[in-house]
């Protein structure tokens, strides 16, 4: 195993830990307890800020209407019924919801191509024209599925840390939260195996 696929190792492994304190963050539907509504709209506010102060958000949307995808996003709403609560189109939620790193688990599920090949070549540097013409796709599902891997890809470079903030708010609120531990383990499991090719690759070499 190289240098740089040791590290990588490590970076997953890290990730790993953390997966159990997020699915013991786990809670059902209740009320609010000692935090008033107020209180729980600023401080996903303040999450939301400061993601916009460190990432090139592509969303034209205002924070308000952030917190509003970040609240609808934990009680389970689609982006299609977000999208209706908020007058904007779907398409405009899934960009805001990736800029948060809130991504779910059938993000990058069915699809009809390769999509570990897929992801191991946008990471690579691939471009979109590239990908649409490897994996035979049009230019826009190409892009699509970028971004999608672009966003894990983020998310996990901070150990999901913006994630489990937005659920630490509303834990500490009492109020319901859609875990996405699932989501975290599939993809921690895709990048695993992905170092493991790596590793395998590296033997081969030897």
């Amino acid at each position: 195993m190289d240098e740089k696929t040791e590290e990588l190792r490590d970076i997953f492994m890290d990730v790993a830990e953390e997966g159990t304190v997020t699915e013991s963050q786990e809670a059902t539907h209740g009320s609010l307890t000692d935090v008033d509504e107020s209180t729980v709209e600023d401080r996903l506010a303040d999450v939301v800020a400061r993601m916009r102060d460190r990432y090139a958000f592509r969303t034209d949307l205002d924070d308000d209407a952030l917190v509003s995808i970040v609240r609808g996003f934990y009680d389970g709403d689609g982006d299609d019924d977000i999208a209706a609560d908020l007058g904007v189109g779907e398409s405009a939620v899934f960009e805001a919801r990736l800029d948060l790193h809130l991504l779910r688990e059938d993000d990058d599920a069915d699809v009809e191509f390769d999509m570990a090949a897929f992801r191991r070549q946008a990471v690579d540097g691939a471009t979109v024209d590239e990908l649409a013409e490897t994996f035979a796709v049009d230019a826009d599902t190409a892009a699509h599925y970028r971004r999608i891997v672009e966003t894990q890809a983020a998310s996990r470079q901070v150990s999901h840390r913006f994630q489990s903030e937005f659920e630490d708010v509303l834990t500490d609120a009492g109020l319901a939260t859609q875990m996405t531990a699932a989501v975290r383990e599939s993809g921690l499991d895709e990048a695993t195996e992905d170092i493991d090719s790596l590793d395998s690759d590296a033997d081969v070499s030897m």
